[in-house]
């Protein structure tokens, strides 16, 4: 009788520890999957927005070792994706943004819309932060990752103030002086205001000041006046 239940302890002890082990086992691996799908999901997101950036970076003619470093970054998210995801529909479907990213090419007509433009100022800017970010992950060096953010920041004015030139030039050629005027007026603002050393912007301030004064020539006023000061600026 103490034998019989003495086996039967230790059968309930058994399948008590099978239970737990059984338990334990599904637990962790629900728990890595729930892991993995978050990871995913930032990935997904992450890769996103690079890809995205990339795009913009080679339609804004972005120096090419800036937009390497970005696209190596977007690669090794890429290869993490193929690795807790292969052959998904999440991998193939960033594999072919990818593909059409790197098939990008700067071009004048590829921030004529405003919301196209508005699209690059967001990805350029977002890549201005990235480039920090890769800085403190130890990808590159935070010398030059002030310098990206740097050239970053002054092709995010460049662009819209381009843009805002080219739609001067086509409203000076259907006449309409004073819209295209006031194009070339907000590109000088742009300019003037922008954190970047003179000698950088002076020679598109140049340009821009010829612009202006070929619709509107400086008239000749007495030195020290309002007038004039609002000329220099605008």
């Amino acid at each position: 009788m103490l034998n019989d239940n003495l086996i039967y302890i230790i059968l309930i002890a058994v399948v008590a520890l099978v239970a737990l082990t059984v338990n334990y086992v599904i637990t962790t691996r629900e728990q890595q999957e729930d892991a993995k799908d978050k990871r995913l999901t930032w990935l997904k997101g992450q890769a996103e927005h690079i890809l995205h950036a990339i795009a913009v970076l080679r339609e804004a003619n972005c120096k090419p070792e800036i937009v390497q470093k970005i696209n190596e970054h977007a690669t090794s998210l890429l290869e993490e994706v193929s690795m807790l995801a292969p052959d998904s529909e999440l991998f193939n479907s960033l594999s072919q943004q990818k593909d059409a990213s790197d098939k990008a090419y700067a071009s004048p007509e590829a921030f004529a819309s405003d919301k196209s433009l508005k699209r690059a100022q967001i990805y350029i800017n977002f890549a201005e932060k990235l480039v920090i970010q890769l800085a403190k992950g130890g990808k590159i060096t935070l010398t030059l990752a002030r310098s990206y953010q740097q050239e970053l920041y002054w092709l995010r004015i460049t662009v819209v103030v381009d843009a805002h030139i080219s739609q001067g030039d086509k409203f000076k050629s259907t006449e309409d002086m004073m819209t295209a005027l006031s194009h070339y007026r907000h590109a000088k603002a742009l300019l003037v205001r922008a954190n970047i050393p003179h000698n950088i912007k002076r020679p598109r301030l140049d340009s821009v000041d010829e612009m202006i004064n070929q619709i509107q020539p400086k008239r000749t006023r007495s030195t020290g006046t309002l007038s004039d000061s609002m000329d220099r600026f605008l």
